[in-house]
């Protein structure tokens, strides 16, 4: 009774211009990582293009990292709505809360370094949940927002993956109602990095292609966050496909001080498939080659870092240059990228990776940090730095192009005039992305 009082008192203070607009999302304050910062900021805006958003999240998640501090962004214009989810990775923390914890956040170990354990995991997760561990969520809810949308008037729903089983609970509501549905999709379905880790039996391979193409062929609208995803899914569907990509917000971060060290600083998960050699190999060659760079160096880890990426730096014997921070609030990596010397975007080398465009890469943007950037040809985070002139992206095969931009960059440092000149970053503000979403909810905006 109190929560459904709290909702109802709530609604009485959407106005009666404004469209709703119910957000089905999983991540969410307080949960942290990239996940929750896409949809958090269009909540945060979408009341300024008079649209009245109303989000509907697990009451009880289990979520692999969590930051406080978002909870207090949560715009207070926003109605929220909470229903209780059965999270299989709380039964399997009992066998191993660590290797669940990984798996759910996808840290996945290196195929040959897996343990009996990790394989059982990844096959379980992989083979009997379908598309994810979250879909017993979509059943009950379906019951209760198929019910919450008629009482309520709502003639337009968003769902916004992974988890894709999210996206299941759109298609039944579609089904079942008169409703307009837009698919969110942050990252891809069945072409993502992880899911070829999964050890995905036929069966649980066609399914997933089953139900990638149910979603996107009954969605009346796709959203995806990168031109390489549209490419993708217009092979599968002929629904209108709009790119919208992450972007970056206005931080109350004050001026920082930029450390003294020649920091390159990597923030975020340093997953083992994103393991870059060349990197490590550059470093060591540098610090033999370049008089007093080894006493400049420091390398700046800020998130889960694998276990495999940790023994290959102390393999280059680079683990004295290291500065591992672990998981640290947005806030504070917001305060680091403005403080390091350079930053560091690095994606897995694979064809299968070339559309994931992190979301931290627009926050380094705005950070006046240059970038340097290592991943797959043609990848559409390359396009987004040459653009915006706010550093260099290098192959995997390139490391002498890395070496020479390490050691600019550095010889930039000695000098004292090392920064970034971004140009045409407006577009990819979290408020201009957000007039884009109101303009495809509500063309009248």
């Amino acid at each position: 009774m109190e929560k459904d009082s709290v909702i109802e008192s709530s609604s009485t203070l959407v106005h009666k211009e404004n469209k709703k607009v119910l957000i089905i999302t999983y991540y969410w304050p307080p949960a942290g990582g990239p996940g929750v910062q896409r949809w958090l900021k269009f909540v945060k805006y979408l009341p300024d293009f008079g649209i009245q958003p109303i989000v509907y999240i697990p009451e009880n998640p289990t979520y692999p990292i969590l930051d406080e501090n978002l909870v207090q962004e949560v715009s207070e214009k926003a109605i929220i709505l909470k229903q209780k989810i059965f999270e299989p990775y709380q039964l399997a923390s009992v066998f191993s809360k660590n290797k669940t914890k990984k798996i759910s956040s996808g840290i996945i170990p290196n195929q040959k370094k897996q343990s009996f354990l990790d394989k059982t995991f990844l096959w379980i997760r992989g083979n009997l949940f379908i598309p994810d561990a979250r879909v017993y969520w979509v059943k009950p809810s379906v019951s209760y927002l198929e019910k919450y949308i008629v009482d309520h008037n709502i003639d337009t729903i968003i769902t916004s993956g992974p988890p894709h089983s999210l996206h299941l609970i759109g298609l039944k509501l579609k089904n079942k109602l008169n409703v307009k549905w837009f698919a969110d999709f942050r990252d891809p379905w069945t072409t993502i990095g992880y899911h070829k880790s999964l050890r995905l039996s036929s069966f649980a391979a066609k399914k997933h292609k089953f139900l990638e193409h149910q979603v996107l062929n009954s969605a009346d609208c796709i959203i995806v966050t990168s031109k390489t995803t549209k490419i993708e899914f217009e092979a599968i569907t002929s629904k209108p496909i709009a790119v919208i990509t992450n972007g970056y917000d206005t931080e109350q971060v004050g001026k920082q001080t930029l450390d003294s060290k020649f920091s390159l600083a990597h923030i975020g998960s340093f997953l083992s498939e994103r393991n870059p050699i060349i990197l490590w190999e550059s470093f060591t060659e540098l610090i033999q080659e370049v008089p007093d760079f080894k006493f400049h160096l420091q390398i700046k880890l800020i998130g889960a870092v694998s276990q495999e990426v940790l023994e290959t730096i102390t393999r280059f014997n680079l683990g004295s240059y290291v500065n591992n921070l672990g998981y640290v609030s947005h806030h504070e990596a917001i305060v680091h990228q403005r403080k390091s010397q350079v930053l560091m975007l690095i994606e897995i080398d694979s064809q299968d990776t070339k559309s994931i465009i992190p979301g931290k890469l627009f926050e380094y943007l705005v950070s006046n940090r240059p970038i340097i950037a290592i991943g797959p040809e043609d990848s559409d985070f390359a396009e987004i730095i040459a653009n915006t002139n706010t550093g260099q992206f290098v192959k995997y095969s390139e490391k002498m192009k890395l070496k020479s931009v390490i050691l600019d960059f550095y010889n930039q440092f000695l000098e004292g005039k090392l920064q970034s000149n971004g140009i045409g970053l407006q577009k990819y503000s979290r408020k201009s992305l957000t007039r884009e979403l109101a303009q495809l909810i509500n063309p009248k905006v």
